[in-house]
């Protein structure tokens, strides 16, 4: 008689889904019923909640995929919704994890340069999704603490927590792990930030591979080629996906993206206008605030830069 199990997917790769269960570690397949619906985004990710039928082969049938609490996804790549005529006129949503209960954003202060506006777009779409995030400001040992301090500063000082972190020193490394352990965690940003070395760094024995930085352009390279929740310890995951800096604004509309920054959220009832786009209409409260100094030209220009472009989707 086949046992039935639930458990927790960890790694995707070619329509084969590990699933980490109280049986140990079971290759899976989805069940043919489910596998033909017709959805707008994936049917199965790493991070899923999952029943599975255990076969007695040892192999394993996913019979249901319990309902997600939140996603980090991004559009389907336009080469590939095109190879399915069936999603035509469709935006398709391509999970990269399910069920995350905190984002690590990780940018370094240095080598390559934070991208401020990659650390907007991220934590926006956190927002929008409710996924509490944690900013990773690495290799402070390139600038110094005080330094990284003043780079940084100001997601402190508009309430976001932030770890300063560096692997050569150890500096900051023990309050990153102190917060993995019995979360699903995903750690974002560009490549060549550390975030692979931070992962050895806590955990030596996982062996991940090292991004190189590309000594021509200083852009790393991405080495993780399948999606897969890397175990920390006391039941802690993290997240090691391609594709997480891609992230998208799926399902979110240009006039929603003000209420995702958290110091201009609370203005916008302020403006004289519920439709106001903050640019030029009289008694916008953001533009007086922005004016004043009490919200930073850098931050209401990310909130410009991604209402243009979500418009333009």
């Amino acid at each position: 008689m086949n046992k039935i199990c639930t458990g927790l997917i960890i790694k995707s790769q070619s329509g084969f889904f590990t699933v980490h269960c109280e049986a140990g570690s079971i290759e899976c397949r989805i069940r043919g019923q489910l596998n033909h619906k017709r959805l707008d985004t994936d049917l199965a990710t790493i991070g899923d909640k999952v029943i599975i039928d255990v076969l007695e082969d040892g192999t394993g049938i996913i019979q249901e995929v319990c309902e997600r609490n939140s996603v980090l996804a991004r559009r389907l790549p336009s080469s590939s919704s095109e190879n399915k005529p069936e999603y035509k006129d469709h935006a398709i949503q391509q999970v990269l994890i399910a069920n995350v209960d905190q984002a690590i954003f990780v940018f370094s202060c240095q080598d390559p340069t934070p991208n401020f506006k990659m650390l907007d777009r991220f934590l926006v779409i956190a927002a929008a999704n409710d996924i509490p995030a944690i900013i990773c400001a690495n290799k402070i040992d390139l600038i110094g603490l005080q330094n990284a301090v003043s780079v940084f500063g100001l997601y402190h000082d508009i309430g976001y927590k932030i770890l300063y972190t560096s692997t050569l020193t150890k500096q900051g490394v023990k309050d990153l792990k102190r917060l993995l352990p019995g979360k699903v965690s995903v750690l974002a940003g560009p490549s060549g930030v550390g975030k692979s070395t931070l992962l050895n760094t806590i955990n030596p024995d996982l062996g991940l591979r090292v991004n190189e930085i590309s000594q021509s352009n200083s852009k790393g390279k991405h080495t993780t080629v399948y999606p897969q929740l890397i175990p920390i310890d006391d039941e802690g995951w993290v997240a090691d996906t391609p594709g997480l800096r891609a992230l998208d604004f799926f399902d979110i509309e240009p006039e929603e993206l003000d209420a995702y920054f958290i110091e201009i959220a609370p203005l916008v009832s302020e403006c004289a206008f519920s439709n106001c786009t903050h640019t030029h209409e009289p008694s916008c409260a953001v533009i007086s605030a922005l004016i004043k100094g009490t919200i930073s030209e850098s931050r209401y220009n990310s909130l410009l830069q991604m209402r243009k472009q979500n418009i333009q989707h």
